[in-house]
């Protein structure tokens, strides 16, 4: 009789073990399948943003690129850096703070990345840069490659003045006191001092007897000016500079001058 009590005892604690390990399972499996229905997060590109505290800091941050984009243009660095500013509140505001876009250009005819801000109208689209330095770039090959903005470089590049009075003009911005603004943003942060670096204006109409001719391309069939200016880094604007070219148009065989880097 004992003995079958002590039976008894014994399959009960070990049917009680058994359905607390199967509960127990069965609570980690829950777990496991809660926990994989979470789904990873797709990770994103971040963009490079730096950080100015101060309008000189900004200053002291793009002047080189500003100068470099003047010899490369003939845009005078102060009209840049002045506009950078104004624009871009010393790269405190919204569209330089989350698109690196310091001179508010909008999206017009543009593929890349693009960012909607509230300007003239609601949500406007402007373009995003993953580089501060290719706002810059952009800035230089909006006003070369705009018929509207040609006459601005009949000005030297140490004509400031001129050159905000002829953005303005020329409907860069509505503003009736932007050229005005740009102006005492140059004077008070003595930003003509960078001009003097730009000796020579942007190549227009002919080639400048200083210039070095290293070597000349002949057009292939399919070539386009976009597709050997990336092929030769240079800019279509400087292309049809050097060649004297109205269009894009180009011709089997035709032989262009180009400019080594």
């Amino acid at each position: 009789m004992k003995r079958t009590v002590l039976l008894v005892l014994i399959i009960l604690v070990f049917t009680s073990c058994g359905a607390k390990k199967r509960a127990a399972q069965k609570n980690k499996i829950d777990v496991t399948v809660d926990i994989s229905t979470n789904e990873t997060p797709v990770p994103t590109t971040e963009i490079i943003v730096p950080t100015y505290k101060t309008t000189e800091q900004y200053i002291a941050f793009f002047k080189s690129e500003a100068i470099h984009e003047m010899k490369l243009y003939g845009i005078p660095a102060s009209i840049t850096l002045a506009q950078g500013i104004l624009e871009s509140g010393s790269g405190k505001g919204r569209l330089a703070r989350e698109a690196n876009n310091h001179f508010g250009i909008k999206c017009h005819n543009w593929t890349g990345p693009r960012i909607y801000h509230d300007d003239d109208r609601k949500q406007e689209c402007f373009r995003k840069y993953k580089d501060p330095n290719q706002s810059y770039r952009d800035h230089s090959l909006f006003l070369v490659d705009r018929k509207r903005y040609a006459d601005l470089f009949k000005y030297k590049a140490t004509n400031y003045k001129a050159w905000a009075k002829g953005l303005k003009k020329a409907g860069y911005a509505t503003d009736p006191k932007y050229p005005q603004k740009l102006i005492t943003l140059i004077e008070r942060y003595k930003l003509y001092r960078y001009d003097i670096f730009g000796k020579t204006k942007r190549l227009k109409n002919k080639i400048p007897e200083s210039i070095e001719i290293s070597q000349t391309y002949t057009v292939q069939k399919g070539d386009t000016l976009y597709s050997i200016s990336k092929q030769y880094n240079t800019t279509v604007a400087r292309i049809k500079s050097l060649n004297n070219l109205d269009s894009n148009a180009l011709s089997i065989g035709q032989t262009l001058i180009l400019i080594s880097n």
